[in-house]
């Protein structure tokens, strides 16, 4: 069952995030607190959208996807950049995922959005296998490059 989120499933969105960083190696990095995901996604001026994967018959959250609308200067219409794709472990294989993102595909459909696009770690080989069985192809042209702390802050301020 994929259903839209709301405010109560905070602290699981906040859990799978937690789970997701560990599971690519980098817990330290997630910083963000329940409080600043609620504001993200419920606040005054949403930025960013979220479906939960709950296991139908205990209804229990096994997974999310975190997303938020890109903009094609190309196409001239927005798409879904997919932030976060999780599933618990225990309940990998159960279609879960596959549910997310059909639900993705069907809102970029509904709304006229043309691209559903996402990043993934070079070395998570099942996730990769998962998204080209889905038909989903990398974008091996492109780099993606990122300012964070210190560089981001220097650049900003003109020092950099």
């Amino acid at each position: 069952m994929i259903r839209t989120a709301t405010p109560d499933d905070i602290p699981v969105i906040h859990a799978l995030v937690r789970e997701l960083a560990a599971y690519e190696k980098e817990p330290q990095e997630a910083k963000a607190t329940q409080e600043q995901l609620r504001e993200a996604l419920f606040g005054e001026r949403p930025a960013a959208y979220a479906h939960i994967a709950a296991d139908d018959t205990t209804g229990e959250a096994v997974g999310f996807a975190l997303w938020f609308l890109n903009f094609s200067t190309w196409r001239g219409v927005h798409g879904i950049y997919l932030e976060d794709l999780y599933v618990r472990p225990g309940a990998r294989g159960g279609g879960h995922g596959k549910a997310l993102l059909r639900e993705l595909a069907r809102i970029c459909g509904e709304r006229g959005y043309q691209r559903l696009e996402w990043s993934v770690l070079n070395w998570n080989r099942p996730a990769i296998d998962f998204y080209e069985a889905l038909g989903a192809r990398p974008q091996d042209e492109w780099t993606v490059y990122r300012l964070t702390d210190g560089a981001l802050a220097a650049l900003g301020s003109g020092a950099a």
